[in-house]
C-alpha cells in the first residue's frame, strides 16, 4: 500500500475516507452490508420512504386522478429524462424514461434502428453483451427477418460487412470484466459503415462520463436500478438525439406516444420529439423513486462520481496487494483503470463460493459463472474504510473455503 510503514492500514484507510468530501453521503443510504454490488442494484436512499409517502398520501389518497395534471405526474417521463440528461451528456428533450423494462425499450430502439436502415440485412451484436441484448436481439432480427450476427470480432466485422449492416449494438463497459470500449470512436466506426449505432448504458450510467451528444450517438437504452439506485426494476431510459426524433419509427406505440392522447383516436399519431418514445401509462411510484434516486448524483457531477469511483477501485487492488497479492493474478479487468468502468472482476475458483463466504461476513459482491467475482465501486454508498473490510473478508472466505 502507498502509505507510511509505520501508518496501521485501518488508519489509512479512516483517513482516506475522512478526506473524501464524497464519504459524507453514504450515510444518506440504507444498507446493512458493505455493498459492493451496485452494477446489479443500488441500495435505497434512506430518505426514500419518506419520498413516496409524500407523493402517496399527499398526492394520490387526496387528489386521486387528478394528481396526473397537478402535480406533474404526466409530465415525469420526460422532466426525469432531462434531469438524468447530464449524466449521459445528453442535451434537454433528448431522453425519456417512459416507465418500460429494459427489454422493452431495448426492443423498441432496435427495432426502429433497423427501420431506419431498411435496405440492410444485418443485425450486429457483440458476443459478449448482456444475455438480454442478445436474447432481443434475435427476436428483433426473426421479427424483421434481418441476419444476425453474434460477433466474435466486432470492430472487424464492422470494417469488414460495415455496408451490410443496418444496426450495431453493444456497451460502454462489459458487464463480466468491467472493460470499457470507446463510445465515440465505435459510433464513429457506425457512422463511417453507414450503420446505426445503439448503445447498452445500463453498466455505466451513473459512474462513467458518456458525452452521447457530442459523440453523435445515434441512440442508446439504460436500465435505472444499477448505478443510478432507482429501486429493483427502475425503468429503464431512452436517448434519442434531436436529428433523429422525427425519423425513428417505433414499434410500441402507446397512448402516452402519441400527439395528442387525451382525444383518444382510432389511429396512432406519433408525437414530436422525445415524447415519440413515450408508450402506455407509466408506473407512478417507480418514476419517482429514481427521480429520488438521482438528487445525489447530480448534486455531485459525473466528474466527481467517475474520480471517486476510480480512486475506490484502485485503492481495492491497493489493499489487496498487501493482503493477499496472489489473488491479483487472477484481475480479469484491466489493469489501467482509465480502461475500466465502475467495477472490476477477479477470477477465483468457486466464485458462488465466495459470494456467499462473503456475504456471511457482510460484504455483498456477485458472482458470474463459471469463476468471476465482479465488485463494484459505486461512488456514493462505499467507503476507503469499507473496502479495506472488504478486502480483510475477502481473504478470509478464500482461505477458509482452501
Amino acid at each position: 500500500m502507498t502509505t507510511d510503514a509505520h501508518v496501521d492500514p485501518g488508519t489509512e484507510a479512516r483517513r482516506r475516507t475522512e478526506a473524501d468530501p464524497l464519504s459524507r453521503y453514504a450515510r444518506e443510504y440504507a444498507t446493512d452490508v458493505i455493498h459492493l454490488n451496485g452494477n446489479s442494484l443500488g441500495p435505497p436512499r434512506a430518505s426514500l420512504t419518506g419520498e413516496l409517502d409524500r407523493v402517496v398520501s399527499g398526492q394520490w389518497a387526496r387528489k386521486h386522478v387528478r394528481a396526473w395534471f397537478e402535480d406533474g405526474w404526466l409530465d415525469l417521463p420526460r422532466t426525469i429524462g432531462d434531469k438524468l440528461s447530464p449524466l449521459l451528456g445528453a442535451h434537454p428533450g433528448q431522453v425519456v424514461v417512459a416507465g418500460e423494462t429494459t427489454s422493452t425499450t431495448l426492443f423498441n430502439a432496435l427495432v426502429a434502428a433497423c427501420r431506419l436502415r431498411p435496405d440492410r440485412a444485418l443485425l450486429l451484436v457483440e458476443a459478449g453483451a448482456f444475455p438480454t441484448d442478445l436474447y432481443i436481439a434475435d427476436s428483433v432480427a426473426r421479427l424483421l427477418d434481418r441476419e444476425l450476427l453474434i460477433s466474435q470480432g466486432f470492430d472487424d466485422d464492422l470494417r469488414e460487412r460495415g455496408p451490410e449492416v443496418a444496426a450495431a449494438l453493444t456497451a460502454p463497459v462489459d458487464f463480466r470484466t468491467g472493460e470499457r470500449r470507446d463510445i465515440a470512436a465505435t459510433t464513429a466506426a457506425c457512422h463511417a459503415a453507414g450503420a446505426i449505432s445503439v448503445w447498452d448504458l445500463s453498466h455505466a450510467a451513473g459512474v462513467l462520463p458518456l458525452d452521447l451528444a457530442a459523440a453523435r450517438v445515434d441512440l442508446a437504452i439504460g436500465c435505472g436500478y444499477k448505478y443510478l439506485g432507482g429501486g429493483p426494476g427502475a425503468p429503464a431510459f431512452l436517448y434519442v438525439p434531436d436529428r433523429l426524433q422525427s425519423l425513428v419509427d417505433f414499434p410500441l406505440t402507446g397512448w402516452h406516444g402519441h400527439a395528442r392522447p387525451f382525444e383518444m383516436g382510432p389511429t396512432f399519431d406519433p408525437a414530436t420529439g422525445i415524447d415519440r418514445g413515450r408508450t402506455g401509462t407509466p408506473p407512478l411510484l417507480s418514476l419517482i423513486a429514481l427521480d429520488h434516486a438521482l438528487d445525489p448524483l447530480l448534486d455531485v457531477g459525473i466528474h466527481e462520481l467517475r474520480r471517486r469511483s476510480l480512486d475506490l477501485g484502485e485503492y481495492f487492488l491497493e489493499c489487496l496487494a498487501y493482503r493477499r497479492p496472489e489473488l491479483l493474478r487472477g484481475l480479469a479487468s484491466p489493469r489501467d483503470p482509465e480502461r475500466r468502468g465502475g467495477h472490476l472482476a477477479l477470477r477465483v475458483p468457486d466464485a458462488e463460493a465466495v459470494e456467499s463466504a462473503l456475504l456471511e461476513r457482510g460484504v455483498l459482491v456477485d458472482a458470474r459463472p463459471p469463476d468471476l467475482v465482479r465488485i463494484a465501486f459505486a461512488p456514493l454508498y462505499v467507503t476507503h474504510e469499507q473496502v479495506w473490510r472488504a478486502t480483510g473478508a475477502l481473504s478470509d472466505s478464500v482461505e477458509g473455503l482452501r
